[in-house]
């Protein structure tokens, strides 16, 4: 059995990881870290895990020392000091904030007004999207876990970059996400009140996925690819619903380009492209790895739409690092994420 830590245990990310880790069949949860709840165990936090789970959170020396592989679930920023003390002790770590999402220090340092302070660190870790950098993640030590709006926009967007179909200016991604994408600490825009019988945009074209998105899109594509980028909070719990407004550089024959969908994600075990006419919705990939995309064309706007949909706490995140972790380990890349989404 391989021993698995989380550092950062009581926050959503954290406790997904607890559930989604427990159905694995070839990990052990050695050790969980925790500020706040340090001596305190984990039902006493999530009484979903009664009886389950009774571990006690501890500290990160504690999951270092007594883990093979750990999860970092903690506010980005804090997680390269730590990494260094891990990587030194031959640990794999999978960071499921934004420290490790980059290769440009320049845009880390604008969007997240902070230096990558040990560059070897960076300049050796993996963003851990698997269908665009697999064969790289199976031999890393430092995987950065890709942003949930990110993920959704990027898988969306992959075979059309990666073909040159599309202008690489002028792109619109126009998101939607629960609540549980704002975190556990409650903020003034999750509160009921704000946010029940609500839909509202936020952080309008000032996102911290845009770097993200446009950084990998642009390494895929070998030009700057640029878009706009607006996230929206609606009132449902967990999923993400991203759609991508493109426009084509040549003619679109459908059938043809779905085919070519069909084609680049064949071997994907996550990543279903459903079929012409159907529209890819979030209550069909609630509670799973999958990621769900359909694709339309307004002929009269020449506008090429992709709309994909993720559970943002699964594929958008926690789900999506196990899916790192086996990978790196070289277990079944479905190992633990093989449940059907929930029907309601």
């Amino acid at each position: 059995m391989i021993q698995v830590g989380i550092i950062g245990g009581t926050g959503y990310v954290g406790a997904e990881l607890l559930r989604l880790l427990s159905n694995h069949n070839k990990v052990k949860i050695s050790a969980v870290s925790s500020t706040s709840y340090s001596g305190k165990t984990i039902s006493s936090i999530y009484p979903n895990f009664y009886g389950i789970n009774e571990i006690v959170y501890g500290n990160e020396d504690e999951v270092i020392e007594k883990s093979d592989l750990i999860f970092l679930g903690l506010p980005s920023g804090l997680s390269e000091s730590i990494v260094e003390k891990a990587v030194k002790k031959n640990k794999i770590c999978i960071d499921m904030g934004a420290d490790f999402r980059f290769k440009s220090e320049t845009a880390y340092k604008k969007w997240y007004k902070k230096d990558f302070e040990i560059m070897d660190l960076h300049e050796k870790s993996v963003y851990g999207l698997p269908e665009l950098n697999r064969k790289y993640i199976k031999e890393a030590k430092i995987i950065g876990n890709p942003g949930c709006y990110a993920t959704s926009v990027e898988l969306a967007l992959l075979p059309l970059i990666s073909g040159g179909f599309i202008e690489e200016k002028g792109i619109i991604a126009d998101c939607k996400s629960g609540v549980t994408g704002s975190g556990r600490s409650l903020k003034e825009g999750s509160h009921f009140v704000n946010c029940n019988e609500s839909f509202s945009a936020y952080k309008v074209a000032n996102h911290r996925h845009t770097p993200e998105i446009e950084e990998n899109l642009s390494s895929v594509s070998k030009k700057d690819v640029k878009l706009t980028f607006i996230p929206h909070l609606i009132p449902i719990n967990r999923g993400i619903l991203s759609t991508v407004y493109t426009t084509p550089k040549d003619k679109i024959d459908m059938e043809k380009l779905h085919e070519d969908y069909c084609e680049f994600y064949k071997a994907e075990p996550f990543v279903k492209v459903l079929p012409l006419g159907e529209v890819a919705k979030i209550n069909n990939v609630r509670l799973s790895n999958y990621c769900h995309i359909s694709l339309h064309y307004d002929e009269e706007n020449n506008k090429l739409i992709m709309i994909s949909c993720l559970d943002n706490m699964v594929k958008g995140s926690a789900g999506q690092g196990i899916q790192n972790m086996n990978i790196v380990l070289g277990f079944d890349e479905k190992e633990g994420l093989n449940a059907v989404p929930a029907i309601f």
